[in-house]
């Protein structure tokens, strides 16, 4: 072996009477290297852009939300609430309702999310920073925090007091009901907030007191939709699932921030695999070249692999000679690509050089695991076109 490697290194650093090969060979180094570079810089801003997408809804969702199994509330006592509290692993945890409601206002009609939050809410969930006009209800109030698509369409503006928004929510129970009126629980509700963060999560929720929310809906006091938990950093959190679990009697389903939005990681993975293997099916076409560098290199060789053979070199070490030649080329050009892409992302995060709008930077971020999949990348494709390069020494081609 230390012999295939001294003569693959002599192989890769001298250069062939043939200046038709040396050109390939040029071509085949300064591939790999943009290869790696361009596989490092896609991955890089498909994680920015990962990142930058989940940071809408992580304003809205937990780090880990306790729902009923069946039916849309269930009923913690006063000495679940305790258990909570002594758990270590929570840093805060605020009680929630959520419906279906209608809203009114001027005429105009509108169904969204009705979502009863208590005074520790923004605690879990810092969704004051999304305010985009106004403040943030005050507890056991009919303030309401609507979102800017619902005040767009309902034409709702903030402290408004000639004109009223009101809140209908179906009554519970069974039977007919001969006057329409009072098939509904109704209130008057007072906007004194907007949040904005997308067309979506704008149009969907409308926050209020969870007393309003019990009320309106007819729950009990430590009737609740759900429970949602902010965690402590580095928290085992399948050691915290199992506890919440016990403490419930297993009637409750538990769900991290991932899994409340399934829909949004899969296409957002998808989107990252199929950028993934597009360019990888370049790497593959530009390690064709190398392949063809080494086939030529081998021909161009010919003369001294066959004084080689006569000396008595075997010839699978003969095959090794390409074979880490092919390697090494493959290394060295995977690494500096790989530099050269760790420069080009790094400058793009600190001084923001390519922007997507005035104010906002092109998102790129800078892990490890890209690290990780561009070198086995190209390390293992690199391998299997050496590999192939290399078998095409064989004795018939030495006699």
């Amino acid at each position: 072996m230390n012999f295939s490697l001294y003569i693959a290194k002599r192989y890769i650093f001298s250069k062939s009477k043939n200046n038709a090969i040396n050109i390939i060979n040029r071509i085949a180094s300064a591939g790999i290297v943009i290869g790696a570079m361009a596989l490092f810089v896609v991955l890089s801003v498909f994680s920015g852009l990962k990142d930058f997408s989940l940071s809408f809804s992580n304003n809205f969702d937990p780090d880990l939300k306790v729902l009923a199994v069946k039916g849309k509330s269930f009923i913690i006592s006063k000495e679940q609430e305790l258990q909570l509290l002594k758990l270590e692993g929570i840093a805060a945890k605020s009680k929630i309702i959520e419906e279906r409601v209608l809203f009114m206002f001027n005429g105009k009609e509108e169904v969204a999310v009705l979502k009863g939050v208590d005074s520790v809410y923004s605690q879990v969930n810092d969704v004051k920073k999304t305010l985009f006009n106004g403040q943030w209800l005050k507890p056991e109030t009919y303030q309401v925090v609507v979102g800017y698509g619902i005040s767009e369409k309902l034409s709702l503006g903030l402290f408004d007091f000639n004109s009223q928004l009101e809140v209908f929510v179906p009554k519970s129970g069974k039977g007919t009901i001969e006057n329409p009126a009072e098939a509904f629980n109704k209130s008057t509700i007072f906007p004194v907030g907007i949040y904005a963060i997308n067309e979506d999560l704008d149009s969907k929720y409308v926050f209020a007191d969870i007393g309003l929310a019990q009320e309106l809906l007819e729950y009990k006091p430590n009737q609740v939709s759900g429970i949602e938990l902010k965690l402590k950093p580095n928290v085992d959190e399948a050691k915290l699932k199992k506890q919440l679990e016990a403490i419930f009697n297993n009637k409750v389903i538990l769900k991290n921030r991932a899994q409340l939005n399934d829909s949004l990681y899969k296409m957002l993975n998808t989107e990252n695999t199929a950028v993934y293997l597009i360019f990888t099916l370049v790497i593959i076409l530009t390690l064709f070249t190398l392949a063809g560098a080494i086939i030529m290199m081998i021909l161009d060789k010919k003369a001294n692999l066959k004084t080689l053979y006569n000396l008595g070199t075997e010839v699978k070490d003969l095959q090794k000679i390409f074979l880490l030649q092919g390697v090494l080329l493959t290394t060295f050009g995977g690494l500096i690509g790989l530099l050269l892409g760790i420069i080009i992302v790094v400058i793009q995060q600190y001084f923001q050089l390519i922007m997507i709008t005035p104010s906002l930077a092109y998102p790129v971020v800078f892990n490890l695991q890209n690290v990780v999949v561009v070198l086995a990348t190209i390390f293992s494709l690199g391998l299997i076109a050496s590999w192939i390069a290399s078998s095409r020494v064989s004795k018939k081609l030495l006699d």
